[in-house]
């Protein structure tokens, strides 16, 4: 049984379907479920949460080597990123990571979990790789919802590309492919509309859900006039805090956030809108929806007479005359649907584009960025009734299988004949023929829907007969005997049968002139912006950026793409990408229909296993040559194995190298060597044992080399010291020599006045004698000589880390000319101008958001140094912290004592002016909230909690007088005249520095200083007074720039009229029936 439960199956010695299922059913109820087929991964879903991804396990599996860890979705990141990288085997090359399987298997979250360990691997303190790993869970609001295979189905298709400079992420791209629009108007019994609807109608707070006009959420028709049960409520409602952080991070306005809220409002507005035949056999709108007619007319920003124009007729202009048609009743239903459909992808494809925008990398054009891409692509599905959608997304994993296959058995094979390597043909079975059928031109089936959507009376019975004739004779096409318009297709995964009612009309996927032009003159921006962009060929919603200006263009013509070309061209751009890179290959697998955990139906998975050729890929993984260089490439790559310069890059150069690795198991062809999966990282593992060599040689030598270097300085500074020394011996002895000679003539002249006086009248005063001259200190250098000797380290404290000679305020610039360094003039000047520059910031855009009440918190300190930050968390106790300006950029740094040192995190603006701690997941309103929120979620990585707020040195005021400039006078005012004149009086126990910060450009700071204790009482009254205006007018401004729809009113007037009309019938319903049991009570409760 052991050898059933090897991790890598290409091991296997006995290789049947049997022994296939055998080793996947034993490490399966081992929680073992991941499986590796030699370089290819195997990923069965435990319908479970497994102790497989902590942050221990992603450190394991970074740079590790494959046989000493088992499989893991982690080793497959590592190997993409090292690859990418040119440190296995071969050269850097751009890498793609392809996740396959049907509906349910779990690509979804492996694609998450890639992401989150290629944003382990690369790690560079940057703000950017929260930001990606944040899409994942936006894309899955709006993309994604439930269906009878999958709670949580991929509704559209995704390409992510990170692109990389070195080894850290720069930027990141999203292409999206066939979101499943009808899903939003119509759900089959089982499933769900898309997951935000949800989301936002259980997390928005009740004030919200009134701005933006929503009710009872099973009122809506869109939602099949049913909601979740209510345990599952506070879930959506946590999944709708998600989002919204979400958009925070990625750098969503909230303006932008409201409107598109306000967008999705009106959506389901608008479907609960119905239509009824008046008198005169006119179109009109129910009494009983005419409340909802009005809120889609305000939450879409336009009027309810033009909204009610599109839905009950379409103009149409001919030869310069305009045409009115009106609809029946089935069509003006159809225009509502459509209008939704279309509103909701354009929103949808504003997000994609936007959050392109917001992850594009800053850099240079010029500058080459590597790239790993991740397919997380819609799994093949089979339903009881498949529609258009289900027919694209089961091409699209045709194309993917397509590409496996070409990948592994048919390039390989091709290759081994080409090089003369003896070689088994293995057979699998190629999809190529299904391809043909859907994208042969003109007869291809996505031909001849573009042929029959070109003619307005076709219609989809039409579209079948034409099927029918073409392909009756293809094996793959089945004929389906009828009165629906049905068909079926032989896939690669089995034989499904598609129902085409509506292929035509989704294929068209038309606009109607009015309905564009009537939102192009929307109210809301971001509607206006979606109905001006244009669509490129792929399908992408590309914004302009330009003045917009209603005029034709390709994307709203008549003849622009249908659907199925432009889903067909996205797949051939997708592909081009894809065999441009090197694959990496994630084969999903569902182990049950009923997303139970811990059971395996036999059955089910050895279909999947069947149709994905995974017995065939294991076969061609044991016997075959994945890695096929050619002789320049090995050469070129592992030529340092031979430690023989310029050698020659043929064939001989090949295997005298391969002679020094005890290599076994390799071919060598005609131009190219043939290895193993295996042999890859062998190769790595001895470049890795040169490569730790050369550091070896290359730190003994820099040691060398530092130390003459130093040996040589110190040397200088000794013979300058030996020369002072020498110097001032020599100057004291010439002062002594001048002294004596004095005092000898001194005496001279005293003898000679004795000998003059015959008599002495008195005894002779001894004159002062004059002071001896102290030595001058042999620190003193002259010339070149240093200033002081070398500066001695004091000690300090273990909790902060410092430079070694951090009480050398003054660096010596003769000791820097001396090493040939630079002078820091420049970089002072430079220092100066981000300080100043900051310090405006500050003023300019801070001051009011982090001042409350008219002061400031007493965690906050202005503009402080690193090390006065430490001085003042000295002797604190755990959990102290305090937040201060960053001196060279416009951001902050929180201070925090930790648990054996002063840790600083960097707090960061995102763009739209949320605070965010560098590597953290979550977005901030203000810095007040920031601090709040981490007093009861730790901070990574430590997942340390702010306890207790570093104050300031007083405990009413401030202490730092550019934050006394900013407060209020309420703040002021607290103190007392004597406490004020007693500023005045000590103004040096004011924080000089920090004074200096706020001052207004060009004013000297001491002159306040100086000023008479009456001038300053006169400035700073006018002072207070411009800061009560200023913090007036910052409360004005708040309470007038809080995001709201713009026809918030219509939209109020709106929601009262429904819930009258609702009340109304309701009463009349009480008097003949008895009232109905509502599923949704909580949320009722949470409205009153």
């Amino acid at each position: 049984m052991e050898e059933h439960l090897q991790e890598d199956l290409a091991s296997l010695s006995d290789l049947d379907e049997k022994s296939l299922l055998e080793s996947l059913t034993g490490r399966f109820s081992r929680n073992h479920i991941y499986t590796y087929i030699g370089d290819i991964l195997v990923a069965v879903n435990p319908f479970k949460q497994l102790p497989l991804y902590e942050k221990e396990v992603s450190e394991r599996y970074k740079c590790h080597e494959k046989r000493s860890l088992p499989p893991h979705i982690y080793a497959v990141a590592d190997r993409a990123y090292q690859s990418m990288l040119g440190r296995l085997g071969t050269g850097p090359k751009n890498q793609c990571i392809v996740i396959s399987g049907e509906s349910g298997a779990g690509k979804t979250e492996s694609t998450k979990l890639l992401l989150r360990q290629l944003m382990e691997l690369c790690r560079a303190n940057s703000q950017l790789e929260q930001q990606i790993l944040q899409v994942n869970p936006l894309l899955e609001a709006f993309g994604n919802a439930q269906t009878v295979m999958n709670d949580n189905s991929s509704r559209f298709g995704k390409y992510i590309q990170l692109r990389f400079q070195n080894s850290s992420v720069k930027g990141a791209k999203i292409n999206e492919y066939l979101l499943e629009k009808s899903r939003v108007v119509h759900q089959d019994e089982g499933e769900r509309n898309f997951h935000i609807f949800y989301c936002m109608l259980a997390g928005i707070s009740p004030q919200d859900k009134e701005m933006y006009g929503l009710l009872d959420p099973t009122q809506y028709r869109y939602l099949n006039g049913r909601f979740v049960q209510e345990d599952m409520v506070q879930h959506w409602g946590a999944k709708y805090s998600e989002v919204s952080n979400a958009m925070d991070m990625v750098g969503f306005e909230e303006q932008e956030k409201v409107d598109m809220m306000t967008i999705l409002a009106g959506i389901l507005s608008l479907g609960n809108i119905t239509f009824e035949t008046a008198d005169n056999d006119a179109l009109k709108v129910t009494d009983k929806s005419q409340g909802w007619l009005k809120a889609a007319a305000g939450q879409f920003g336009v009027q309810e007479e033009e909204l009610l124009r599109c839905l009950t007729c379409t103009m149409s202009v001919a030869r310069g005359e305009s045409i009115h048609r009106l609809h029946n009743q089935q069509q003006a239903e159809d225009a509502r649907d459509s209008i939704a459909k279309v509103v909701y992808g354009r929103v949808f494809g504003w997000i994609v584009s936007k959050v392109n925008e917001l992850l594009s990398h800053k850099l240079d054009s010029d500058v080459e960025l590597s790239e790993i891409g991740i397919l997380d692509i819609f799994g093949f599905e089979n339903f009881a009734v498949n529609r258009f959608e289900q027919l694209c997304i089961n091409l699209a994993n045709e194309q993917l299988q397509y590409f496996f296959n070409h990948h592994i058995f048919l390039m390989e094979q091709n290759e081994y004949k080409e090089e003369g390597i003896q070689w088994e043909t293995i057979s699998f079975k190629d999809n190529k023929p299904i391809l043909d059928l859907f994208l042969t031109k003109p007869i291809g089936i996505l031909s001849l829907l573009d042929e029959q959507s070109a003619f307005p009376q076709a219609t989809d019975g039409n579209f079948v007969d034409k099927l029918n004739g073409k392909f009756k004779a293809n094996p793959h096409f089945e004929v389906v005997r009828s009165h629906s318009p049905l068909f079926a297709i032989v896939h690669y995964a089995g034989k499904v049968q598609y129902n085409a009612s509506g292929f035509l009309e989704k294929n068209r996927d038309n606009i109607p002139a009015n309905i564009r032009a009537l939102f192009i003159s929307s109210v809301t921006p971001l509607l206006s912006v979606l109905f001006s962009a244009t669509i490129s060929r792929t399908g992408t919603l590309m914004p302009r950026k330009a003045k917009l200006q209603i005029v034709e263009d390709n994307f709203n013509s008549t003849r622009k793409q249908s659907v199925g070309a432009q889903f067909k061209h996205s797949l051939a751009v997708l592909m081009e990408k894809m065999f441009a890179a090197s694959p990496h290959f994630v084969r999903c697998i569902k182990p049950n229909s009923s997303k139970l955990p811990d059971q395996l139906d036999s059955k089910l998975v050895m279909d999947q296993l069947r149709y994905n050729g995974l017995l065939e890929t294991i076969r061609i993984r044991k016997e075959g040559f994945s890695w096929r260089p050619s002789f320049a490439e090995f050469a070129q790559r592992y030529n340092i194995l031979l430690l023989k310069p310029d050698l020659p890059l043929d064939k001989e150069s090949c295997i005298s190298i391969l002679k020094t690795t005890e290599l076994q198991g390799w071919k060598c062809g005609s131009s190219r060597l043939f290895f193993k999966y295996w042999h890859q990282e062998e190769l790595a593992r001895l470049l890795e044992k040169l490569g730790k060599a050369a550091v070896v040689i290359q730190k003994n030598y820099r040691a060398v080399s530092c130390r003459r270097k130093f040996q040589v300085l110190l040397a200088e500074v000794r013979r300058q010291q030996q020369a002072q020394r020498e110097r001032e011996k020599q100057e004291e002895e010439m002062r002594r020599r001048q002294e004596l000679l004095e005092e000898e003539q001194e005496r001279k002249r005293r003898l000679l006045i004795e000998q003059e006086n015959k008599r002495p009248v008195s005894p002779p005063v001894p004159l002062p004698r004059k002071k001896k001259p102290e030595p001058r200190p042999r620190s003193i250098l002259t010339g070149l000589a240093l200033s002081r000797l070398a500066p001695v380290p004091r000690p300090r404290s273990k909790q902060f880390e410092a430079t070694p000679f951090d009480n050398d305020l003054h660096k010596n610039n003769d000791l820097i000319n001396l090493l040939g360094e630079p002078g820091d003039e420049e970089r002072a000047k430079e220092k100066r101008k981000r300080r100043s520059n900051t310090i405006r910031w500050f003023k300019e855009t801070q001051v009011r958001k982090v001042a409350r009440n008219g002061t400031f918190p007493c965690w906050f300190h202005g503009m402080i140094t690193r090390r006065q930050a430490e001085d003042l968390l000295t002797d604190k106790p755990l959990g102290c912290f305090l937040i201060r300006v960053g001196q060279s950029r416009e951001g902050y740094t929180l201070s925090y004592m930790g648990g054996n040192r002063c840790r600083h995190y960097m707090i960061e603006m995102q763009s739209n002016g949320k605070y965010v701690i560098l590597g953290e997941d979550r977005a901030h309103s203000s810095l007040p909230d920031l601090v709040q929120y981490h007093t009861q979620v730790g901070i990574q990585p430590f997942m340390e909690l702010l306890t207790i707020p570093c104050g300031q040195q007083c405990d009413h005021e401030p202490d730092y007088e550019e934050l006394q400039y900013m407060m209020t006078p309420v703040a002021l005012n607290s103190s007392s005249v004597e406490s004020e004149e007693r500023i005045y009086e000590e103004p040096e126990k004011m924080h000089l520095e920090l004074q200096r910060l706020f001052l207004p450009p060009g004013k000297n700071p001491g002159l306040d200083l100086h000023r008479p204790p009456v001038l300053k009482r006169v400035s700073d009254r006018r002072r207070r007074l411009e800061a009560t205006e200023l913090e007036q007018k910052g409360e004005e401004e708040t309470e007038q720039s809080r995001p709201v729809p713009r026809l918030y009113p219509s939209i109020r007037l709106a929601m009262r009229e429904i819930q009258q009309i609702q009340q109304q019938f309701s009463s009349s319903q009480e008097q003949t029936a008895v009232p109905s049991h509502k599923p949704w009570g909580l949320w009722r409760k949470k409205d009153s």
